[in-house]
This record gives structure tokens, C-alpha cells and sequence, in this order.
């Protein structure tokens, strides 16, 4: 049986969800209703910003073309490749470095100076360099993820509780067990966190890539919509994109979720 105080605890954890719940749904449902109704006033150019109703025309009218999967799949599948890569190399370079002090400091300058590169400028040269195709697309990608994957977990590793470090070496435990079932145990929540940055930067960089490169993906509708003047199309598009980095987010976020359980 739980105690009064204890209830009293769990009625309100429920009732903040709920509310966060109900606000959540509210603010999307007004910014829609808003939209359309500005929109067939014409308060808004409806030419300019389209409108709900316009967007799901246009959902439907590439459903029929059979081209809405396609697209959606192509930037989903390059976001996902992109992202697993970038989330492997930054936790084995941040347990590298972690593991070598020296290593550490000798990449450290170069590791900063890399991430704060703009790597959209070096579009043209990956397009050279690895051709204008998916491969350059995931390498662009890789770019813009791989640096802040690198430095947050190696910035979460670092600042583990030293006293608890050297508590374990007092029990003899070896740098690999330190390591395990210290380091990389104690940042979960760390690890998730940069793991919800990737996802964002992913989609990003993929986007970025196929306004340059690709024939294919949402990316490349925002391109083509723009270029014929297809604002219905563009904002279909960054609709569709919205609810996709939604849905990301939201993979990692039951991700977390069962970590913490």
C-alpha cells in the first residue's frame, strides 16, 4: 500500500502529464486552425505560406504520383545510415581519447577547428571528390554530425566523478573495467542526449546534401518546388520534414526511456 504523501506524489506526476500532454496537442491544433483561417482570409499570401489544406492536397497528389514514399524513404534511410555511422565513430573516438590523455590533447585543437568549419562551403568539393550521389550526401552528413558526436561524449566522459574513479583503482579495478561499468554506465543520460543532437544534425546535413546533389528525397522536392515556383510544394515538404525529425526524436526519446528503466 502506498502512503498518502506517496499518492499525493503520483496524482501530481499524472496531472503534469496530462497537462503537458493536452498543451502540447493544443499548440499544434491552434497553429494549424490559425493558419488555415489566415490563410482563406487571405491576411497571410496564401501563394506565399500555402495552407493545411493545400499541404495535404498536395500529400495526396504525390501519394498518387507514387512518389511520396519514395522521397520520404530516401531522406529517411539517408538520415538513419548517417546517423548510426556518426554515433559509432564518436563514442569509439571519445573512448579513445578518454582511454589516451595524450591522443587527448594532441587532437583536441584539431577536433575544434573541424567542427567549426563550415562544412556546407565544402559541398562542391565532396560533389568532386565522391560524385553526386548518395555517398556524397551521407559523407557531407558525416561532416556536420561526427565532430559534436566526438565532443560531447568525450566532454561527458572527462567529466566523470574522479573520486569514484579513484575509488575503483583502489580496488584494483583495470582501466577497461573503469571504463565499462563506470564511465560509460554513469552517461547514459549523456550518451542519449548527444544521440538526440546526431539525429537533428543528421537530418540537417541529409538536407543540406540533397538541395545540392540528390534527384531524390524531401530535400530535393524544397529544390525542384522552389524552382518552379511550387510554394505548396516547398512547405509539403517542410511539413513532412517536421513531423519526420518528430518521429526521430521521438525513437530516441523511448530509446532513453528504456535505458532509464
Amino acid at each position: 500500500m502506498y502512503s498518502k504523501e506517496h499518492k499525493k506524489y503520483l496524482k501530481r506526476i499524472k496531472k503534469e502529464k496530462v497537462i503537458v500532454t493536452f498543451f502540447r496537442i493544443f499548440i499544434i491544433i491552434f497553429f494549424i486552425t490559425m493558419w488555415e483561417v489566415l490563410a482563406r482570409n487571405e491576411i497571410i499570401n496564401p501563394f506565399l505560406t500555402s495552407s493545411p489544406k493545400k499541404v495535404i492536397e498536395t500529400i495526396i497528389e504525390l501519394y498518387k504520383q507514387n512518389n511520396l514514399f519514395k522521397h520520404i524513404w530516401t531522406t529517411l534511410y539517408e538520415t538513419i545510415i548517417s546517423f548510426s555511422i556518426a554515433s559509432i565513430i564518436g563514442i569509439i573516438t571519445a573512448s579513445i581519447l578518454w582511454s589516451n590523455n595524450t591522443i587527448s590533447k594532441i587532437l583536441d585543437p584539431y577536433l575544434t577547428v573541424l567542427n567549426s568549419l563550415p562544412k556546407v562551403s565544402l559541398g562542391p568539393l565532396i560533389i568532386i571528390w565522391i560524385g553526386a550521389n548518395t555517398n556524397s550526401i551521407v559523407f557531407m552528413t558525416l561532416l556536420i554530425t561526427v565532430f559534436t558526436a566526438i565532443i560531447n561524449t568525450y566532454t561527458a566522459f572527462i567529466n566523470t566523478d574522479n573520486k569514484k574513479i579513484i575509488l575503483l583503482k583502489t580496488f584494483g579495478a583495470s582501466k577497461i573495467q573503469i571504463f565499462t561499468k563506470l564511465v560509460l554506465r554513469g552517461n547514459t543520460k549523456a550518451l542519449v542526449n548527444t544521440l538526440k543532437i546526431c539525429i537533428s544534425l543528421s537530418l540537417i546535413g541529409v538536407i543540406m546534401g540533397e538541395l545540392l546533389v540528390s534527384k531524390k528525397g524531401l530535400g530535393y522536392l524544397i529544390t525542384y518546388g522552389s524552382q518552379v515556383f511550387n510554394l505548396n510544394l516547398v512547405i509539403t515538404s517542410i511539413f513532412i520534414l517536421g513531423i519526420m525529425s518528430y518521429l526521430l526524436y521521438l525513437m530516441i526519446d523511448l530509446l532513453e526511456k528504456k535505458i532509464n528503466k
